[in-house]
């Protein structure tokens, strides 16, 4: 296969990406004649965008399409949420073929919008853990076309029920890839410090990443963010750990968030923000003026600290909303953390590239490079400013050198005589 003409993520000029045996072999100045490549397959770009595929870095897989199943979350607040959802779980006895079945359905949507590395969260406070023994299925049926990672969840706690930490370490001899926690949800503060360091000792024991749901609250003294950045600092291992959501954030006062990113920038821990559940979920409590309970992702990147972009969930009782697709994530997260002057939307699209790979320790063989596997997108703008400005669509996502999805631009006949 042979990629005529692409412009590049964030270089400029015109290239041919010669694809063979499913690797890139050479990228070159489409300057250069091609002809005596005799490759059948070329695909003309006309200056359309390359890049490296979407990486969803946090997703509930389990949870999809489950939204006013038994009932709709009508505060809109993450407790509620939890609350329907041990409740679904009591009331609606679901198998393993039905959450697969839903799974694989919001898997559907994600490759369609070009994205091929998923991270997702399973709850694994339910004794029969029949969720993740169905994305784990999952996981291996999709690998042709997705890679995912598993995240074992204390949903409710892991200090809450008595088997808590008995099931999460089922989890993960189960063969679950990361480590979560939700501290903030914990009985006291007592137990969501400790189930911080729980979750990074077994980290440590049985060779895990890390990702920590970690101060989804509008309440500035929430703060198992510095015990999460501090213990990841103190055992060396903060490239290893992403800390989710961290709403909380933007309620600290300035003197102490100054303190917390010496740790921060110290320790190297990855974030992921939400801005669309978290615009939907905080400030619920609130009387005007109403926090919007976003993290401080344009501070956070200033100094230099991994921040990507996630959806969270597609239709649950968390988040009504939601079809798989990142560009309108990105929108809404320009808008919401003040970063829509020129620089920050023109490397937008790293916050669901290249940002969330390194949060999923992706280190080798992701990125549009010689050699590398040939698993890349291409978008209909012919610039990083459009591509952000109209929320360009995948025209085709590649994986393996195949062609794996191909959507056609809309077409549009403007039938006024002023315009025609």
């Amino acid at each position: 296969m042979m990629l005529k003409n692409a412009k590049l993520y964030g270089q400029e000029g015109s290239w041919n990406i010669d694809i063979q045996a499913g690797q890139i072999q050479t990228i070159t100045p489409a300057a250069e004649d091609i002809t005596e490549k005799n490759d059948e397959n070329v695909i003309d770009l006309n200056g359309k965008i390359v890049l490296p595929p979407y990486v969803e870095p946090h997703i509930h897989l389990d949870y999809v399409l489950t939204a006013g199943t038994p009932r709709w979350n009508q505060s809109g607040s993450v407790f509620e949420g939890i609350e329907i959802w041990s409740e679904r779980k009591q009331m609606m006895n679901e198998t393993k073929e039905d959450i697969k079945k839903r799974a694989l359905q919001a898997i559907q949507m994600q490759l369609k919008h070009g994205i091929q590395h998923v991270r997702t969260h399973v709850d694994v406070s339910d004794p029969t853990l029949k969720g993740l023994e169905a994305l784990l299925e999952v996981k291996e049926e999709i690998k042709p076309w997705m890679d995912l990672q598993l995240v074992a969840l204390p949903q409710e706690g892991l200090y809450t029920k008595p088997d808590g930490e008995e099931l999460l370490i089922k989890a993960l001899e189960m063969g679950a890839d990361v480590v979560g926690g939700i501290p903030h949800y914990e009985p006291t503060r007592e137990d969501g410090v400790r189930s911080v360091h729980k979750a990074l000792e077994l980290a440590n024991k049985y060779d895990k990443l890390v990702d920590i749901h970690c101060d989804e609250i509008d309440d500035d003294q929430s703060r198992y963010l510095e015990v999460l950045a501090a213990e990841s600092l103190k055992l060396g291992m903060g490239d290893r750990v992403t800390a989710s959501h961290t709403t909380a954030m933007a309620s600290y006062s300035n003197a102490y968030t100054y303190k917390l990113f010496q740790t921060l920038k110290k320790a190297g821990i990855h974030f992921v923000a939400l801005p669309k559940a978290n615009l939907h979920l905080q400030g619920r409590f609130d009387n005007y003026p109403i926090r919007r309970g976003l993290t401080r992702v344009k501070q956070l990147l200033s100094e230099e600290i991994n921040v990507c972009f996630g959806l969270d969930s597609i239709v649950d009782p968390w988040y009504p909303l939601g079809d798989g697709n990142l560009m309108p994530v990105v929108d809404v997260g320009l808008h919401a953390c003040h970063m829509t002057d020129y620089d920050h939307i023109v490397n937008a699209l790293h916050l669901i590239t290249t940002n969330g790979a390194k949060a999923l320790g992706m280190k080798e063989g992701y990125g549009v490079k010689e050699g590398n596997k040939a698993n890349l997108i291409v978008i209909d703008a012919e610039s990083e400013y459009e591509a952000v400005r109209i929320q360009a669509p995948v025209l085709y996502s590649i994986r393996n050198g195949e062609v794996m999805v191909e959507t056609k631009p809309a077409e549009t006949t403007m039938n006024i005589q002023a315009f025609s």
